[in-house]
């Protein structure tokens, strides 16, 4: 997420991956000198180094964490209302649109400031992960972690669990605190501080979710190494397709296709930004395109949703953001009632049914030419084809191997047009096909091997295929 309170600039890395139609905030702001600065910060211990310091430290799986485990799908919210306008009201109004957790900003730098938010939190039925906590990007962020005190801008690992713990004594009372965001957008050359960042955390606070949002990238070694290095708890990234003029990044698919791969790689969630706002060559979203962004992401195996931004960056800071879900003074706009009705009427019902399950596949349908580093339909054993307008299908199954339904869901391609499709199954292998209702959270039978969907802009439907 291009971070309204980050003052630094992004690695040579970052800039490189990029889409050429995505500019760098942070760098327009400060410059090159010092994005050259920032790329040269990544001095760290090599892998094999982060890997014996944290080889002893026991990984919690996600399923016992904060927001990433137990049976609710996590809505998340970034930028949220700054610290005058952090009241009960505010709190219960982000409830209200149906949001899980909030990722602490827009100013909120102080510790008496967090605690505040954190018992608003805690009292609105919400969720915090804490960013910007000086404690924790001592840990993570300024400094490596290093045995050797000859390295620059280094501490030792007993600091590191010094910084830690005053943070989780801070913050741990409160029962809304679900974790610490220990960096946004790091550069590859800081995985290896990471590594050693969250095994302290998983040393002193097993219970909490330790949080890391990546750049969007198109190298599969980026986040492949992540995974590899750091052994986080999920893969969260940022990416936002809806250009200025009409357009979509090109990429948006492929970004999307790698992360999944990551996150099957490290058997950990997937998260994603999706895009509230209009800001430096992309533009204001429909509520389709809300609702598009977040299917998308659903039949790429999206386990968890965050939304950039909730609250509007103010315009003094020169970064041309618009209105976003709530303007800078305090308005709710047709995008905050748009996700509300995302959130609290689809998001949350068919994400419970997907949350357990495992992305097995994701095609594009009826899609001529294939967006970038997307993979067309072909006939499968269950699925003998799909036929009528273009759709994105992604495919599920049970962690439980004694369970042989499949679950598809099936999105429509496009944010601006209704479509059709039909899904015909092989009656000798799927005997029934379901069609989940959100608003019973139950599943309506059909008939015949033939499923038709109507879908309207943006929208998808999940289907259960009930397998012999």
């Amino acid at each position: 997420m291009p971070d309204p309170d980050e003052s630094t600039t992004p690695s040579i890395h970052q800039h490189l991956a990029r889409s050429a139609s995505e500019p760098s905030r942070r760098r327009l702001l400060l410059g090159a000198t010092a994005a050259a600065i920032a790329a040269g910060m990544t001095t760290t211990p090599s892998t094999a180094a982060a890997s014996s310091a944290t080889s002893n430290v026991a990984i919690p799986s996600p399923d016992t964490l904060p927001l990433t485990g137990g049976a609710e799908f996590p809505v998340g919210l970034f930028w949220p209302p700054h610290p005058y306008a952090s009241t009960a009201e505010r709190f219960a109004e982000i409830a209200e649109a149906g949001f899980d957790f909030v990722i602490s900003g827009n100013y909120a730098g102080d510790g008496n400031i967090f605690q505040h938010q954190l018992a608003l939190a805690r009292d609105a039925g919400l969720q915090m992960l804490i960013s910007d906590d000086i404690q924790i990007r001592n840990m993570a962020r300024w400094f490596s972690i290093s045995d050797n005190p000859a390295d620059f801008l280094s501490i030792t690992p007993a600091e590191a669990r010094e910084f830690y713990t005053r943070a989780r004594d801070a913050y741990g009372p409160y029962s809304s605190l679900a974790g610490f965001n220990f960096y946004d957008e790091p550069g590859p050359g800081w995985f290896g501080t990471l590594a050693k960042a969250l095994a302290v955390s998983r040393e002193l606070a097993p219970q909490l979710l330790p949080y890391i949002n990546l750049f969007p990238s198109d190298d599969p070694a980026y986040y492949r190494d992540f995974v590899d290095i750091v052994k986080p708890s999920l893969v969260s990234f940022d990416r936002y397709p809806l250009l200025s003029e009409g357009r979509e990044d090109a990429n948006y698919f492929h970004n999307w296709a790698i992360v999944r791969d990551a996150a099957l790689r490290g058997d950990v969630p997937a998260w994603v930004f999706i895009q509230t706002l209009a800001y430096n060559g992309h533009r204001e979203p429909t509520a389709a395109e809300l609702l598009w962004q977040v299917n998308i992401s659903l039949a790429y195996g999206a386990k968890g949703i965050q939304y950039f931004t909730y609250w509007t960056p103010e315009a003094a800071r020169g970064e041309g953001f618009g209105p976003a879900l709530i303007t800078v003074d305090g308005k709710r706009t047709s995008r905050y009632s748009a996700a509300k009705k995302i959130n609290t009427t689809w998001l949350h019902q068919v994400g419970r049914e997907l949350k357990p399950l495992v992305s097995e596949s994701v095609v594009h349908a009826n899609e001529t030419p294939l967006p970038n580093g997307t993979v067309g339909f072909t006939p499968t054993d269950l699925v003998t084809g799909i036929t009528g307008q273009a759709v994105v299908v992604g495919t599920f199954r049970s962690r439980d191997s004694t369970v042989k339904d499949r679950w598809l869901l099936v999105s429509n391609r496009s944010h601006s047009a209704s479509t059709r499709a039909t899904v015909v199954v092989d009656p000798a292998k799927v005997y029934g096909v379901d069609v989940f209702q959100p608003i019973s959270k139950s599943y309506a039978g059909l008939r015949g091997t033939g499923v038709p969907v109507s879908l309207a802009p943006g929208a998808a439907a999940l289907l259960r295929l009930k397998v012999r």
